[in-house]
């Protein structure tokens, strides 16, 4: 069983913000897969889930609703429950160091300031779980400001091409769910 955690901010004041593009991420692979069940809020793990199969491999979708500074707690919880493994954990988040319509796989990498990253990396104990890492950079370089950039919603521009990183991001799982990580990583982090 495979956990895909969606980062993000609930509440509808963050929908279509560049920080809840792991959110947006994982929305669309559970809407592209027939089997998946509808969200559902699980209080006690602090987060949404809904459960499916990708090639016959028992998948849980989970978006925490802590906001980003927290998903730690709702990550623990969630693996704690479903006792999974470690290895099995993996997490979609944006990533202001990536140029906007970038993707990066990685394991056992620091947060690099992403605070809803470190908060995992915190209550975990480990780095050593899989990041779908998407790039939000705009093409003028990292923002002074990136707290206030993270909030804000993608231009009319950059939902273009968001679109088409969410598109290669669902491929990118599917494709691991078949291969190892390595064949992934070669075939995505180009």
């Amino acid at each position: 069983m495979i956990l895909v955690i969606g980062l993000g901010n609930p509440g509808g004041k963050y929908k279509n913000t560049r920080h809840n593009v792991g959110f947006i991420t994982i929305d669309n692979l559970q809407l592209t897969i027939d089997n998946f069940t509808n969200w559902k809020k699980e209080k006690r793990l602090l987060a949404e889930i809904s459960k499916g199969k990708i090639d016959n491999k028992e998948i849980i979708l989970a978006k925490p609703q802590t906001f980003m500074n927290f998903s730690g707690k709702a990550v623990k919880k969630l693996i704690f429950n479903f006792q999974f493994s470690i290895f099995n954990l993996w997490v979609v988040h944006d990533d202001i160091d990536l140029p906007l319509g970038k993707i990066r796989i990685a394991i056992g990498r620091g947060g690099a300031g992403h605070k809803g990253v470190e908060s995992i990396i915190k209550e975990l104990g480990t780095k050593n779980f899989i990041r779908f890492r998407i790039g939000i950079q705009p093409k003028t370089g990292k923002p002074k400001n990136v707290e206030r950039f993270v909030l804000q919603k993608f231009t009319k521009e950059e939902e273009e091409t968001i679109k088409e990183v969410i598109k290669k991001t669902i491929k990118a799982i599917e494709f691991f769910l078949k291969h190892n990580l390595e064949k992934t990583m070669s075939k995505y982090n180009i």
